[in-house]
């Protein structure tokens, strides 16, 4: 049987052989249980071994025996058959109370228990099994491995599902419909969305990139053995806005602070050297962004600048955040950023030009094409922000039950776009 055929093998058939073999195990001894167990390994072909160990409990080695004896490698004479109930005994029959003992090791309540052994212990077969013989019943690692298989414990990683911030299923639910309704009024009406986000800060230097290229084989690129920043190449900020319409996107690559200045400023720089192109005949802007960082919700600065880049481009700038925890779902996360990461796999980037070009360089067979800039501008932090400079911005909050993460800014007073520092 191939491969593919072993893969078929279907679960009325796995049926069968079971209930074959538990009609008979209990009426013909250990010898003619092994060819039993052998016969039907070798009738599924490559990998019936492992099927047939699993539906019938013997183990691999003892399936393996009685092939090589079927098959005449090993002589099939006549051999002295065990009483039932000889050989040694199983390690439950020697600690009938090392299952529940075990179950109680690897069970969640465990790490609340001060008196537990593996409170401060991964919990691998090796540990437990010391922990078990500590407790006086010697075992090894090998039989705690098949004592947990037997009662269906598996190696498992943590999976995500409880999302952070304080947002209800509710009201990301309705967060989510909102935003879905917002993008597609913004498109049947023929004005820009756009979606924007920081990337990861990348260390400027000869430091180790993740991934791998082709290379002559033996002839690996050299890096840094230590990823110790240089302070004076320092670090690229890659802020990023997305056009999710045109499938193209900015990127301005900063070296100060990842300020909300620095965020509306990058916006304002799309709107400069591509959304004016696009979108001559604009009449509104949508922005859809991550609800923390440095395009916040809460972030007082943003929405300050926002209402300065409003009187700038003179029409009203729509913001909606996704949820807190829902982050992933900013489309510029998996449309831009992701290829942008794949395309520099295993290049160190020695400069703010070599992260600029190869940024520019990024293209995908939908089509992405990303222009990208760098940003000479000085960011200051820890601006104060009073209540009297929010009560100036023109700003109208969405009327439904999550109006905090959904807002429009109007300009009050046009004024000319101010000259841009940035290295095309």
């Amino acid at each position: 049987m191939t491969m593919k055929k072993l893969i078929e093998f279907s679960k009325t058939d796995s049926e069968r052989y079971k209930t074959i073999w538990d009609l008979l195990h209990d009426h013909i001894d250990e010898k003619d249980k092994r060819l039993l167990a052998a016969a039907m390994a070798q009738s599924l072909g490559y990998g019936g071994q492992k099927v047939i160990c699993e539906l019938t409990g013997v183990s691999q080695a003892t399936v393996k025996y009685g092939v090589a004896q079927l098959t005449g490698d090993v002589p099939l004479d006549v051999e002295r058959i065990r009483l039932s109930g000889g050989g040694r005994k199983t390690i439950t029959e020697i600690y009938p109370d090392i299952e529940a003992e075990l179950l109680k090791m690897v069970s969640d309540d465990s790490q609340g228990d001060p008196e537990s052994p593996l409170l401060w212990t991964s919990k691998s077969t090796e540990h437990l099994a010391k922990a078990l013989t500590e407790k006086g019943m010697h075992v090894s690692s090998v039989t705690v491995s098949k004592l947990l298989k037997k009662n269906n414990f598996s190696m498992q990683a943590n999976v995500k599902r409880f999302e952070a911030g304080t947002a209800t299923p509710e009201e990301r639910d309705q967060q989510f419909q909102h935003i879905n309704h917002t993008v597609k009024t913004f498109q049947e009406e023929g004005n820009p969305v756009i979606s924007v986000d920081t990337k990861k800060k990348e260390l400027i230097g000869n430091f180790k990139m993740g991934g791998q290229e082709y290379r002559e084989v033996g002839n690996p690129l050299e890096v840094k053995a230590h990823d110790f920043p240089d302070k004076e190449l320092g670090k690229a900020i890659p802020y990023g806005v997305y056009d999710i319409y045109q499938n193209e996107g900015w990127v301005n690559v900063g070296q100060d602070h990842d300020t909300a200045q620095f965020a509306v400023e990058s916006i304002r720089l799309w709107w400069v050297y591509m959304g004016t192109i696009t979108y001559p005949n604009a009449t509104e802007l949508l922005i859809t962004a991550d609800g923390g960082g440095s395009n916040g919700s809460r972030n007082r600065l943003w929405k300050i600048e926002l209402q300065k880049f409003s009187d700038e481009i003179g029409i009203p700038i729509t913001v909606v955040h996704f949820p807190p925890g829902t982050s992933k779902w900013n489309k510029i996360e998996h449309q831009m950023f992701s290829h942008i990461s794949m395309n520099w796999r295993a290049r160190p980037l020695t400069s703010l030009e070599v992260v600029v070009n190869l940024i520019s360089a990024t293209r995908t067979k939908t089509g992405l094409k990303i222009k990208s800039a760098i940003d000479c501008n000085s960011y200051e932090t820890g601006k104060k922000i009073t209540d009297k400079d929010m009560e100036a911005i023109n700003i109208e909050y969405n009327d439904n039950q999550v109006k905090k993460w959904n807002y429009r800014i109007i300009p009050v007073v046009k004024t000319n776009l101010p000259e841009s520092h940035v290295n095309i």
